[in-house]
């Protein structure tokens, strides 16, 4: 049997999921429950092949790479491998500018998740 993975979920990614399904259930209840099992199925897909993700292009120009990502829908999954574990960081939608919510979040101004 091939070696498992665990996967971890940050506050972040937890809260990113929580806003994303919030604002969708506005909209959409049912569509948005479908879409919060349906980030969860995706980066459970990791626990046998992690690497699977590509590296994070808006990184790796900085030559970061310890950060990937699987796309589900419009969203993207960034993740990080640990040794056995695998941490997920966080959830955004591919519409938004990447590298500016992560500066945001890095400053503290960014707190509508998404």
């Amino acid at each position: 049997m091939a070696d498992r993975y665990i996967v971890h979920w940050s506050e972040q990614a937890e809260r990113d999921v929580r806003e994303i399904v919030e604002h969708m259930s506005r909209e959409a209840p049912m569509a948005a429950f479908d879409l919060a099992a349906a980030l969860e199925r995706r980066a459970a897909t990791l626990v046998s092949l992690p690497t699977r993700g590509r590296v994070v292009p808006e990184l790796a120009r900085f030559q970061i790479r310890t950060y990937r990502e699987l796309i589900e829908g419009p969203y993207r999954i960034l993740y990080r491998i640990d040794g056995r574990s695998l941490h997920v960081v966080t959830v955004v939608d591919s519409r938004r500018d990447l590298a500016t919510l992560l500066m945001n979040r890095l400053l503290g101004v960014d707190r509508a998740g998404g």
